[in-house]
């Protein structure tokens, strides 16, 4: 067998319902595959969602419910605390201001989140 033999089956293959059906699913798994790694809507702060977590609970513990403008002390803290553990694992570099706004956003995405489903009742007690 030669060459122009070998790329004549595989062009014959490919020219069958077989082919055509493996040539489709291909590129349907490599769609699906760019979608899910290229994904342009995904919050920034789900990357951070566990540092978010930890830091409404401390904030909750730290600070009293009786401090004046407690939440938006509790919000600080819990962003304080995000954006120390942020600077941690990226040597130092501060985010952008527009991860920072995400961040915030997430803070208070999660913790309406854990007041909802009873996480905060339980490390406040």
């Amino acid at each position: 067998m030669d060459v122009t033999a070998i790329l004549e089956a595989i062009g014959k293959f490919f020219n069958s319902g077989v082919g055509f059906a493996l040539i489709w699913a291909a590129m349907v798994g490599v769609f699906m595959w760019l979608a899910s790694r290229f994904n342009p809507f995904q919050e920034k702060w789900k990357e951070w969602e566990g540092s978010i977590i930890t830091g409404i609970k401390l904030a909750e513990k730290q600070i009293p419910d009786d401090t004046p403008n407690a939440g938006l002390a509790k919000l600080d803290a819990a962003l304080r605390f995000v954006l120390n553990a942020y600077a941690e694992a990226n040597n130092g570099k501060q985010p952008s201001d527009k991860v920072i706004e995400q961040i915030k956003q997430g803070i208070q995405i999660k913790h309406s989140d854990l007041d909802r489903f009873g996480g905060l009742s339980q490390s406040t007690t």
